[in-house]
Order: structure tokens, then sequence, then C-alpha cells
């Protein structure tokens, strides 16, 4: 029998195999990772050799929480996008590498994005 939910998952899974083999993290261009979930964002900066998350944000922090009605609208991901920017700037991370998680660059996507490159990340 043929499954939808498998088949969405499947193809979902090929595309973020087929971005990552484009989109490397290294120590001086680190990769901006994004997973988008029904009620939050989370944003980490990894560096792929080593293997490390040097920078991470998300609307489930505490900080942002305050601020946030809730974290799964674009004003949510926008400010975790920013607060991701200035994570990475403190650390002396000033390029990335974006990875859109297999996602199309719109909405949230495009909105953490955004206010990642306001803030001062280069991408």
């Amino acid at each position: 029998m043929y499954s939808k939910d498998k088949h969405k998952k499947r193809v979902k899974a090929r595309k973020r195999f087929r971005i990552r083999k484009k989109v490397f993290g290294t120590p001086e261009r680190p990769r901006l990772s994004v997973y988008r979930s029904l009620k939050h964002i989370h944003a980490q900066v990894i560096d792929d050799v080593r293997g490390v998350t040097l920078a991470a944000a998300s609307s489930l922090e505490p900080e942002l929480k305050q601020v946030l009605d809730t974290g799964g609208n674009r004003e949510a991901a926008k400010k975790v996008g920013e607060h991701l920017a200035r994570k990475a700037l403190e650390k002396g991370i000033k390029k990335v590498v974006f990875d859109r998680g297999g996602r199309i660059y719109h909405g949230r996507i495009a909105a953490l994005a955004e206010g990642a490159r306001e803030a001062g990340l280069d991408f």
C-alpha cells in the first residue's frame, strides 16, 4: 500500500541530502542550519569539519520567549535570526553559508535569514 506521508518524508530527505552535498560548513565559513516546526523555529551555526555547534538560537529561549507571543510566525523567525547573528558575531563569526534544511526559501525561513543579515551576518 502506498503511503503519502512516507513519500513526503523520503522526498524531503532527498532534498536535504542534495543540499548538504553542496553546503558544507568550514571553520572560516560555518553553516547556518535552520529547523522549522509548526510552533517554533531553531537555528544553529555549525563547523562541519570538527562537528561542533558554534552558536545556536531558538524561539524557545527564555529571553526570546518573553518578547514573542508565539514561536511559529515570521516575526519570531526574524528575532531568532537577529539573536543568532549577535551570538555568532560575539564569537567572531561574520560569514556563513545558509542551509535551509530542504525547505523553500520563503516565509519563516526567509525571515530568519533576513534577520540574521540585518544583524550583521554575511551570506
